[in-house]
């Protein structure tokens, strides 16, 4: 009976027995003491309290049926809408079914407190105030449950996409109501409040559908003018000679200080990481070929300081007469 139906048509009785399994036996052993005490000859104010007691056991139970159904009917709505199966639906079906058992049990307690004797307007009132100064003393950790809120709706990122926010990057592992767990590169596990991850950029690489990439060299310049010609065709021909790889463009970019200075770009037809390094060290290694056949080689930070010749200098020297002369 409480295995989970299969069939829709079992479906209802499935829902009855699991809600009905949220009996406590608490409550039937206070139920059962309650019949017992009714049926002795009490005094008024004690058949009183009875009632009273008797509507505390009954919202109880009801409340924890009514705990049951809301969990059971959150469940099923999200399988429904959530075919991809990701955590950002299981985090907004957490804060779904936190907020609804938070209404649910305040309904209870405060049908519970009105049939007692309680004054429910004073004590609302009560609440509000001491309510601003919980708020005040816990506002982080709302806005981090309003953060785990917003990255579940809008789902910026999933369990499992390689993102970048600020200066930290990896795997998201886990997103949770006040923080998200991410597994960097070196293996270490890094723990970020949802508040600090919305209010930052953040770079998502696992919906990357294909990679731009920019890239520089620079030659000597001893190059030809019609090496320089011939450098963007033979890195065109290079690129294109990579299945997975679209040329976009390639130029003399301009005079360096000590280099000729090219800028070459191609787009990545696949969006993994390594495909794109081996592809670029495809090209490298082309490049370097290439170049070496065509007689061009590339600069590296140099200077070149040029001495311009010094006119020369006339010196006067004293004859040996004269220095006699001067030393009498």
């Amino acid at each position: 009976m409480r295995s989970r139906p299969d069939s829709p048509s079992t479906h209802m009785r499935y829902i009855v027995v699991q809600v009905l399994s949220g009996t406590s036996n608490t409550l039937l052993l206070l139920a059962s003491i309650l019949i017992g005490v009714g049926m002795l000859d009490l005094p008024e104010r004690w058949l009183g309290r009875v009632s009273s007691l008797w509507f505390v056991v009954a919202a109880l139970q009801v409340g924890l049926w009514a705990n049951r159904a809301i969990a059971l009917a959150l469940q099923r709505y999200f399988v429904r809408h959530n075919a991809g199966g990701t955590y950002q639906g299981s985090a907004l079906a957490t804060l779904s079914l936190w907020g609804a058992k938070v209404l649910l049990w305040a309904t209870v307690v405060m049908a519970m407190l009105s049939n007692v004797g309680v004054n429910i307007t004073a004590f609302v009132a009560s609440l509000g105030v001491g309510g601003i100064a919980v708020a005040l003393a816990v506002q982080n950790i709302l806005g981090d449950v309003f953060a785990s809120l917003s990255i579940a709706v809008d789902k910026p990122f999933e369990v499992g996409d390689f993102i970048v926010v600020g200066a930290l990057s990896g795997t998201v592992e886990h997103v949770g109501l006040k923080t998200t767990r991410i597994r960097s590169l070196g293996g270490e596990q890094i723990v970020m409040a949802n508040a600090d991850m919305i209010n930052n950029t953040i770079q998502n690489y696992k919906r990357l559908q294909e990679r731009r990439i920019v890239f520089e060299f620079r030659l000597t310049y001893d190059c030809s003018v019609d090496q320089i010609r011939e450098v963007p065709k033979k890195v065109e021909t290079i690129i294109n000679a990579q299945k997975l790889a679209r040329f976009d463009r390639s130029h003399f970019r301009g005079f360096g200080e000590t280099s000729l200075e090219f800028e070459t770009v191609f787009i990545v037809l696949d969006p993994s990481y390594n495909v794109y390094m081996d592809v670029q060290q495809a090209i490298n290694l082309d490049i370097m070929e290439a170049f070496a056949k065509l007689d061009v080689r590339f600069a590296f930070p140099s200077r070149t300081v040029y001495v311009a010749s010094l006119p020369p200098v006339k010196t006067s020297r004293p004859t040996a007469l004269e220095a006699a002369d001067a030393s009498t």
